[in-house]
């Protein structure tokens, strides 16, 4: 076929396409030339032909076309030759055109502006922020605890990345989250997996990032997905990225150091940790309160802070030095994290202590020339109780139940049992998931542990610890209605039977927790929320990771309830200094006490003190407990 060469009329056409696929500048810029042109011209033509009734100068004339095509009332009052005031008439219908077609195009750009606003797709330009990449419901605590961290901070900043409308988001985070200080929170829509959507956010600058997988069944590959995003990313900076995410298959953890080998990335195995604290938990009511203490910003948390002049010390010697802040461990200069070392351990100057505190600011030497302790006051029972065979009821199951079955078999003595019982086929996952165990011998039962009859038949007064797992097949309402239905049967069990059972429960959503304290369980794990306050502390420390991976090993110091009649005589009145001297001897580290009068007491923490003053005396009484960093 023959080439035909373009008509005029396409060529215009075309021309005229690409000129208006410049946008709104290109409009503009059109505009104002064909004003001059107008202006120009009328002028032009008025001083050629002297029709000007005032002989006025050519500049003169120009400045009355403008004139006249900003304001068309103007020539209202000319005077003088027909073609004078048609001349007048042209200029004046010219910037009648133009004036309203500027109008239109400044309120079509402003328009597309705001959209733009509303989808959230501007850059931001902030710098020493903190980035949250994802939404999922943990955000909301994550929210709140970054913004009590920040609280003393005037110009704190959060964005947020994720596939969501930010006005939705907004509304979400109004609606759930009280402000607190000074922080602001800037919300964007975009991919965390897309690199150029990852450039909205600036995270080169962010002094650290947060990932947050969604609930979709595919967890894992989504945060390798993102960690590549951000490490590989063309514009990256030299300086190692500090990352923070969850994982729930440990398997993924080699992936993501070798894809971050230039990085600090401290993922969170959210299963493994859940199931750690809940095996824990089980054996000693009162933890969840004691950790969920620790991890929140808004009392006491953990702080580093160098040795001063007591370099050439050792470890025992510091735990009375600071009266408002509670000493628990060494970061040692080659980076090494030492959770209740020895007490003979040496301290090096370029050390600093580990310290549980109001704040950073607070961890402060006493200056204390004596230190008050009662030493006729101390006992000397150090001894562990003998380890007897146990018995543990495990109501459900989701992927952590295995990792719960390996973390009490590392705790109980040989002979111990548990039975678990679950509405599927929960012995083919274990077989799948676990190694032989020694010390528990345990059993499946298939069974609804929603079913009153079935719980009457396992008769759980014969059990020492009972876990209540959320159903990992269920949403996160049915799971926590499943839950609420078991532990309210049990609690009528209990009361009809005269008999208490030392319960553990996991619930998937925090506002359900209110809800189930009326079944008067002694401790709740609400899963989700105790990641989201770890992944916001690491945030903000990144030194953290190896003190929360140590006091959650069976291998090393964990935090303990220990009858405080093992430490001090009692009868009369005991400070903490003495309470620490005493641990002390024992190679502990005191840290708190619960005062068991107050354990069902929401309102005063269930009785958990931590990091107290340790000038004030307290009376205590035979069943309360020291809380300890312990190795057994």
């Amino acid at each position: 076929m023959a080439y035909r060469k373009p008509t005029l009329r396409q060529r215009t056409h075309y021309l005229w396409d690409r000129f208006m696929s410049f946008g709104t500048p290109a409009l503009v810029s059109g505009l104002f030339v064909i004003s001059i042109i107008i202006i120009v011209i009328t002028a032009t033509y008025i001083r050629f032909r002297g029709i000007s009734p005032t002989d006025e100068k050519y500049t003169h004339l120009l400045w009355s076309s403008l004139m006249r095509t900003l304001d068309p009332g103007t020539m209202g009052s000319d005077e003088g030759l027909l073609e004078y005031r048609l001349s007048m008439l042209f200029v004046t219908l010219g910037g009648i055109f133009v004036v309203s077609t500027l109008i239109g195009v400044l309120s079509n750009e402003l328009n597309q502006q705001l959209e733009r606003l509303r989808k959230g797709r501007s850059l931001v330009i902030e710098k020493d922020h903190t980035v949250i990449l994802g939404w999922s419901p943990q955000i909301f605590t994550i929210l709140s605890e970054l913004m009590i961290a920040n609280e003393n901070q005037r110009k704190a900043r959060i964005v947020v990345l994720a596939e969501k409308d930010k006005l939705a988001m907004e509304d979400e985070f109004n609606a759930r989250v009280k402000k607190r200080g000074h922080t602001r929170v800037i919300f964007r829509n975009g991919s965390p997996i897309d690199p150029n959507d990852l450039e909205i956010v600036n995270p080169h600058q962010a002094r650290s990032i947060i990932i947050l997988p969604p609930n979709s069944g595919d967890e894992d590959a989504y945060v390798i997905k993102v960690v590549l995003a951000i490490t590989n990313n063309p514009n990256r900076h030299d300086e190692p990225y500090h990352i923070v995410t969850q994982l729930l298959d440990e398997k993924n953890l080699d992936v993501l150091r070798t894809i971050s080998e230039r990085d600090i990335v401290q993922p969170i195995l959210s299963s493994d940790m859940i199931a750690r604290i809940m095996t824990q938990t089980s054996r000693q009511s009162g933890l969840s309160v004691i950790y969920t203490q620790l991890f929140e910003f808004e009392g006491d948390e953990i702080y580093l802070e160098g040795v001063g002049r007591f370099a050439g010390k050792k470890y025992g010697e510091l735990l009375n030095k600071y009266e408002t802040s509670s000493v628990i461990g060494l970061y040692q200069a080659d980076g090494k994290v030492l959770i209740n070392p020895p007490m003979e351990t040496p301290i090096a100057s370029n050390d600093q202590i580990f310290a549980i505190s109001e704040d950073d600011d607070t961890v402060k030497i006493s200056g204390l020339s004596e230190i008050p302790i009662n030493l006729p006051q101390i006992q000397n029972n150090c001894d562990p109780d003998p380890a007897t065979a146990e018995k543990a009821l495990i109501l459900g199951w989701n992927r952590s139940a295995s990792t719960i079955l390996c973390e009490l078999n590392n705790y109980v003595a040989a002979g111990s049992t548990a039975l678990v019982v679950a509405s599927q086929n929960a012995e083919k996952e274990f077989q799948k998931c676990l190694a032989p165990v020694e010390n528990l011998d345990i059993h499946f039962r298939l069974g609804d542990p929603t079913s009153r009859q079935l719980l009457n038949e396992l008769n759980p007064a014969l059990f020492e610890h009972i876990i209540v797992l959320s159903c990992g097949n269920l949403s996160v309402q049915d799971a926590d209605a499943n839950t609420l239905v078991t532990l309210l049967h049990l609690r009528d069990i209990a009361e009809h039977s005269g008999r208490k059972f030392s319960i553990v429960s996991e619930m998937l959503d925090l506002r359900n927790r209110q809800l189930a304290e009326v079944a008067q369980v002694n401790d709740f794990i609400v899963s989700d929320h105790l990641i989201s306050l770890m992944m916001a502390q690491l945030s903000e420390n990144r030194h953290l990771y190896d003190v929360f991976t140590d006091i959650f090993n069976a291998d090393g110091s964990e935090i303990y309830l220990k009858p405080i009649r093992n430490y001090v005589a009692l009868g009369e009145p005991v400070n903490f200094y003495t309470l620490v001297e005493a641990a002390r001897r024992c190679h502990q580290t005191a840290i708190g006490y619960r005062i068991a009068s107050e354990a069902g007491n929401a309102e005063s923490q269930y009785g958990i003190q931590l990091n107290p003053n340790k000038a004030k005396e307290i009376l205590f009484q035979e069943s309360d407990q020291l809380i300890v960093l312990s190795e057994a």
